[in-house]
């Protein structure tokens, strides 16, 4: 049987180095969750932080910005669910997370997460040529470019506000 634990930073970001498929670790976070074996042997991390975007940084909206796991089934909608029922804990409303386009979303929607909506890719910043000596040392590992969706989960609203 599976265990949802506590994970630090700098674990969290070893396992994700080591096992996401597109992304680097992030680089901060409010807290994660790891997800073991009753032996121990961690099968996958979630992180969670500040949304990216501004205009979704209220403060009592969380995104969760890495969910990494090893294949192992049921794996990321274990780790979605924790991350959400910490999140409420902590008074967080709102949850939001991203998925490249071609995702089915199928661990999310598991977890009781809904669809929002379709994001475009983004262009890069370092598409103009006055950016060209920050485009050559760029780190070309990440999500840009490619379309994404967008997901969330919300809190249940007493008395009908």
């Amino acid at each position: 049987m599976l265990k949802i634990a506590p994970i630090s930073l700098k674990q969290a970001c070893a396992f994700i180095a080591a096992h996401h498929r597109h992304n680097k670790p992030p680089c901060g976070w409010k807290f994660g969750v790891a997800l073991r074996r009753p032996d121990g042997t961690l099968v996958g991390v979630a992180t969670a932080g500040r949304p990216v975007a501004r205009h979704n940084d209220d403060g009592l909206t969380l995104e969760v910005n890495r969910s990494c796991t090893d294949g192992t089934r049921n794996a990321n909608s274990m780790l979605y669910g924790a991350v959400w029922r910490a999140a409420r804990a902590m008074g967080y409303v709102r949850c939001i997370t991203y998925t490249q386009h071609d995702e089915s979303g199928a661990s999310l929607r598991a977890a009781g997460w809904v669809r929002v909506k379709e994001l475009a890719p983004r262009g890069s910043w370092a598409a103009s040529t006055a950016n060209e000596k920050l485009r050559a040392m760029r780190d070309p590992v990440g999500n840009g470019g490619v379309a994404r969706v967008l997901w969330e989960i919300k809190a249940a609203q007493k008395g009908g506000v």
